[in-house]
């Protein structure tokens, strides 16, 4: 078995570093500008409707990030959203959350500004 102790592994303080350096990360397949998938364009769209700032990580560019990311959070798929440091979930569950009101409220207790 492996050794999931963060200090082993160099991806997952890559990955606990973006998440805590961000009020919103978004690792996705592609980028804001040209999602290369449709689940990630569904969350950029979803931010992009409500305004909020946010960082994205495109795991196809860094295969290591692409399963690493997997793994930190035992969540198979991606995108995959972090708050304030906290993995929220994917595309899924963020539409979930923003069609009953519960992203804009959640954003909205953490502190995340948002234009909309």
């Amino acid at each position: 078995m492996s050794d999931n102790s963060a200090a082993a592994n160099p991806v997952a303080d890559q990955i606990a570093k973006t998440v805590s350096a961000n009020d919103v990360v978004l690792y996705m397949k592609g980028t804001p500008t040209f999602p290369q998938c449709g689940f990630s364009s569904t969350v950029v769209q979803v931010f992009d409707y409500l305004g909020v700032d946010y960082a994205s990580v495109n795991v196809l560019e860094d295969p290591a990030i692409r399963q690493g990311i997997k793994e930190v959070n035992n969540w198979p798929t991606i995108p995959q959203v972090f708050v304030k440091g906290e993995f929220i979930g994917g595309c899924d569950i963020v539409r979930e959350m923003f069609e009953s009101g519960e992203l804009r409220t959640m954003l909205a207790d953490k502190g995340v500004e948002m234009a909309a």
